[in-house]
This record gives C-alpha cells, sequence and structure tokens, in this order.
C-alpha cells in the first residue's frame, strides 16, 4: 500500500506540475485528442479568444477557425494524425484564430504530437501576430507608396516584395516577379556572376549603394538596358535575412551628362581649332616673311665670300662658313615649319590608293639617297587604303629617311609590311638602324624635338611630328617599338573603309 501511495502521489505531483508549466508558458496553449476535442488550454488562450477554459473544455478545436475554413479543417486535421511531426501549421499561408466577438486574429501555430496509452493527442502553441501583421502592412504600405522603385529579396535572390514603380520601371506587372529570381531584372551578361555577389552581401549586410564605380544597368520586360543606381539595405525578419533595394533609373542623368561633355568638347573644339588656325596664320606669314632678309643674308655671304676671298684670313672664312650654314639651317627650319602648317589648312583628297604605289612613289623621291646609303628595301605585299595620297607619300618619305640618316655602319636594310585588323590596316616599317631608348618613345613625336646634336645627324625635329599630324587626319595611331643597337619598329594605322562608307 505504501508503494502504491508513493506511487500516485508522484502521478499527482507530474501532473500538477506539468499544469503549472502550461500555465507559466507567455504563449497560449491548447490541447486536442484525435477527434479534434479540447482537452486542456491555459489561460493566454483564454485571453487570445476571449473564452473561459470551462467554455473551451470538450468542444471542438473548430470553435476557434473562422467559418470560412471549417469545411476543410477536419481533413487537415486527420491528416495531421496519419503522419504527425513537430513542425508550423500552415506553412507558407496566412492563418487567422476566430475569437468569441466574431473578429479574425491573425497567428501563428506549432503543432507538437503527444502519444500517450490514452491515446494520440495533439498540443497546439499559438502566437498572436496581430502586431507584426500591423508592423508588415505599414512597411507594404510605406514602400507600395515610395516614389522610387523597390524590391525586397531574400538570401536565394527570390523576389518577395516589388512596388507599383519598380513595375512601371521594368515593365511587369507584380505577379510576374514575386517568387521569381531578381536575376530576370538584370542584363544576360551580369546573370552568372550576381549569385556570388549576393551571397558576398549577405556575408557582411550593410546599409550601401551597389557596385559603386561601375556603372549597372537594368533589363526591361521589353528587352531593352537602361541605366540604375541601388541602394541596398539589410533587413532582419522572422523569416530570416532579406535585402531591400532603392532602385532609380538615371537614363536622364546620363543623358544630360553626355549632353553637358559634348557641348564642353565642342566648346574646347572650336577654341582649339580657332586657336590652331591662328596658330598656323602666324607660322605661315612669320615663315613667309623671314624668307627674303635670310636670302639676302646667306646673298651678302656669298658676296663677301666671293669678292674679299683674297683679303680674307682664315677665321673670317670660317665665319663666313658658319654664317652660310646658319642660314641654310634656317631656311630649312622655315621650309619644314611651312609644310607642318599647310597639313591642316590645305585641301586633302581622299580616296582608295595602292600603298604599294605610295612606297613606291616614295622610294623614287629618295632615290639618290637610297642609292648613296646602299640602302636594301624589301616590300610585303602591301592593302589597298583609303587616304591622301600626297599626305601618304609624305608620311613614308620621313619614315624611310629616318631609316636611312640613323643607320649603323652596316649595310640599311628597311622592310616594309602589313597587317588587316577587324576595323583597320596596321602598317609597318623596321629597319636596323641605331635604335631609340623607350623613354623617348613620346618625345619623338614632339615638334622640335631632336634626340641628338645638329652636328651629328642634319635635320629640325619636325620629321615625325608631320608623320603623326599625317596620321591622326587618318583617324589613326602612331608609334615606335625600339631598343638601342637593335633598330626600329614604326607602326601606324589607317582606318579601314569600304564603298559603303
Amino acid at each position: 500500500m505504501d508503494a502504491l501511495a508513493e506511487i500516485n502521489a508522484t502521478t499527482l505531483f507530474s501532473s500538477e506540475l506539468l499544469t503549472l508549466i502550461i500555465e507559466a508558458v507567455s504563449t497560449a496553449i491548447i490541447m486536442v485528442d484525435k477527434d479534434g476535442r479540447i482537452k486542456l488550454v491555459n489561460k493566454h488562450t483564454e485571453q487570445l479568444f476571449g473564452y473561459t477554459r470551462q467554455e473551451l473544455i470538450g468542444e471542438l478545436i473548430d470553435i476557434l477557425v473562422p467559418y470560412k475554413f471549417r469545411v476543410k479543417h477536419p481533413e487537415l486535421r486527420q491528416s495531421y494524425l496519419h503522419s504527425h511531426s513537430t513542425r508550423p501549421m500552415g506553412a507558407g499561408r496566412d492563418l487567422f484564430g476566430l475569437h468569441k466577438n466574431g473578429s479574425e486574429i491573425p497567428i501563428e501555430i506549432g503543432l507538437n504530437p503527444i502519444v500517450t496509452r490514452a491515446g494520440t493527442y495533439i498540443v497546439s502553441a499559438i502566437v498572436d501576430i496581430t502586431e507584426r501583421k500591423r508592423l508588415e502592412a505599414r512597411f507594404k504600405a510605406t514602400v507600395e507608396s515610395a516614389p522610387t522603385a523597390m524590391l525586397m529579396i531574400n538570401q536565394a535572390g527570390t523576389i518577395v516584395l516589388v512596388n507599383k514603380e519598380l513595375e512601371k520601371m521594368f515593365g511587369y506587372e507584380r505577379d510576374k516577379l514575386l517568387n521569381n529570381k531578381v536575376e530576370a531584372l538584370l542584363p544576360e551578361r551580369y546573370r552568372n556572376g550576381h549569385s556570388n555577389l549576393r551571397t558576398q552581401y549577405f556575408a557582411n549586410p550593410e546599409t550601401r549603394r551597389m557596385g559603386v564605380g561601375r556603372d549597372l544597368f537594368g533589363l526591361h520586360k521589353q528587352g531593352h538596358e537602361f541605366p540604375i543606381e541601388i541602394g541596398l539595405k539589410p533587413i532582419e525578419m522572422d523569416e530570416g535575412s532579406f535585402v531591400l533595394s532603392a532602385i532609380v533609373d538615371i537614363s536622364d542623368r546620363k543623358m544630360q551628362a553626355e549632353r553637358r561633355e559634348i557641348e564642353i568638347l565642342q566648346r574646347a573644339n572650336e577654341a582649339l581649332e580657332r586657336s590652331n588656325i591662328e596658330l598656323q596664320r602666324f607660322v605661315y606669314i612669320a615663315s613667309h616673311d623671314l624668307q627674303t632678309p635670310m636670302r639676302s643674308i646667306g646673298n651678302f655671304a656669298d658676296l663677301l665670300c666671293n669678292t674679299y676671298q683674297n683679303s680674307l684670313d682664315n677665321r673670317a672664312k670660317d665665319w663666313l662658313r658658319r654664317i652660310k650654314q646658319s642660314v641654310t639651317y634656317l631656311q630649312t627650319l622655315v621650309s619644314d615649319l611651312l609644310e607642318y602648317s599647310r597639313l591642316d589648312s590645305q585641301i586633302h583628297v581622299f580616296k582608295f590608293v595602292s600603298f604599294q604605289e605610295i612606297v613606291d612613289h616614295a622610294i623614287s623621291l629618295l632615290d639618290s639617297v637610297i642609292n648613296d646609303s646602299n640602302t636594301e628595301i624589301i616590300c610585303d605585299k602591301l592593302p589597298t587604303i583609303f587616304g591622301d595620297r600626297t599626305l601618304l607619300v609624305q608620311l613614308v618619305v620621313n619614315l624611310i629617311s629616318n631609316a636611312i640618316k640613323y643607320r649603323c655602319k652596316k649595310r640599311p636594310q628597311i622592310h616594309i609590311s602589313s597587317q588587316e585588323n577587324e576595323e583597320e590596316w596596321l602598317i609597318m616599317i623596321k629597319d636596323n638602324g641605331i635604335g631609340i631608348d623607350k623613354k623617348y618613345f613620346q618625345k619623338i613625336f614632339e615638334i622640335f624635338q631632336r634626340l641628338h646634336d645638329h652636328s651629328t645627324y642634319q635635320g629640325t625635329g619636325i620629321g615625325l611630328a608631320v608623320s603623326r599630324r599625317v596620321v591622326i587626319l587618318h583617324h589613326g595611331r602612331i608609334w615606335v617599338e625600339s631598343e638601342p643597337g637593335l633598330g626600329s619598329t614604326f607602326y601606324f594605322t589607317i582606318k579601314k573603309m569600304t564603298e559603303e562608307n
């Protein structure tokens, strides 16, 4: 008898303890049997639904289910009993409870099966989410009324919220976006890498602009791209981590910026053109006016030399020789300046010409220099190009004469070849001369820039500046590759043209 009394006392103690625990829980607790009849409730259930426990005990659980859901509820309850497990109820659906006064309450329900000798029971933990729903509704209303396109995604990149401004911006209806991947709004070329960027952001979420320093583009439903700016805001919710994006279409801003840049560039070009015209006019007038006094100085130096040849000592004769050399150099310099100033002012005739014919003409003009230096010139098959014949001949003459002028002691060799690229022809003129240090690669194309003194190599330092200007007039580029002692290769491009162009 004592053992039996002890067992009963223990059972009573356990039952009272369980009741106390259930009452102490801050969540509404309801236990029903397999038939759906309420067997146990706590005080929070009374507070949530407005019933006393005496009114609920023995009633079907359906008393707390809104009328519109009652027809299907017995079927769902039986389905759970056949495959019961601890889980939330109605995952992915909005759930509501029915208050005694007839109002519906948004709730979340957790289901826990309890198997005993007396049968199977289901314990439900019910949470009133009215306040959360109110905050969610306010949040959605705020997003919806925002003047900026807004979009919210989860960690998987699935769109869970959009507003009407985003629908307008991308041309989609809301139901076509929700539950789809955000990559659908990105141009194809960005989609593969976007998932990695999203993962990196969720690993270190912060409020910031997206893609700082990069141009971002959205993809409209109709298939066209448009420039955008995106602000990112991480949001933590009960369902997990999300990111809210504010998206701005900056097409107008980009267009205005481009328009301003074009206007600034046009004004700069106009100012530069005026300056060039004035400079060319000055150079032409100054050079032309210098011709007469230089000729006079040269003529008087000749007269002095011829008339007083026998009366002059060696020092005087050396001074006269230096005067004549200086006059000759000045005449060459003025002539080169006139040639340079005419490049932009003269009329250019662009047409299709054989580059081989241009090279042949240049070689004929340099015939005596080539023969005197015993220079060997090798030409590969050269293309037909679109350009001004006179300017191109001048270009080739300058590059060949430079190759001969800056030759080594060995026999000069010049190799002229070409390469066809997608939008241009690349012409190469290679020599075996003295070469150029790479620190001078840019300097040699500037006017009056010389790497050697006048006594070592004749010239005014204008030839390569003229060459560069000719190439620019053909919308091309010119550069050099070289090493001291190993020769130089000059490259220049000529834009490819067709009859349609």
